[in-house]
């Protein structure tokens, strides 16, 4: 992958927003991300110049647990192996901070059109069922 730039740690709030749009539509508020980037345990970023084409991150305590979060390719710049790169950034965070002799549990959830893509990188799928809510904050 020749003229990309790959950054650690160094997402920004905005940039995260900006790719989140990208994808997913109407962003969370700059707030909340800002909150969201000081508690991530490590985050990948992509560029192509100065321009952010990817992301994703890693949350969890490292010791037993972890999940991959908000992987988000540009859908231009989708199948050029950015997203592989960034999921091996992250895995090889795990490896070289978990407790040697260990395992980490490394989750994610994934759209069903994106399924094949994680399998082909080793995740599995079982059998749990996500479960979710949208809890009003600073009540």
């Amino acid at each position: 992958m020749t003229g990309f730039t790959i950054k650690h740690n160094e997402l920004t709030a905005a940039e995260f927003c900006e790719l989140w749009g990208t994808v997913w539509g109407e962003p969370p508020k700059i707030a909340q991300t800002e909150l969201a980037m000081a508690h991530t345990l490590f985050r990948v970023s992509v560029f192509d110049g100065e321009k952010i084409v990817a992301m994703a991150r890693m949350i969890g305590d490292m010791g037993l647990c972890c999940y991959i979060k908000d992987v988000i390719v540009r859908p231009e710049y989708q199948s050029r192996g950015i997203g592989r790169l960034m999921i091996e950034e992250l895995l090889s965070f795990v490896r070289k901070n978990g407790v040697q002799g260990t395992e980490v549990f490394v989750e994610l959830a994934a759209m069903p059109d994106k399924i094949p893509f994680y399998r082909k990188l080793g995740f599995d799928e079982n059998d749990a069922h996500r479960l979710k809510m949208m809890l009003p904050a600073g009540e």
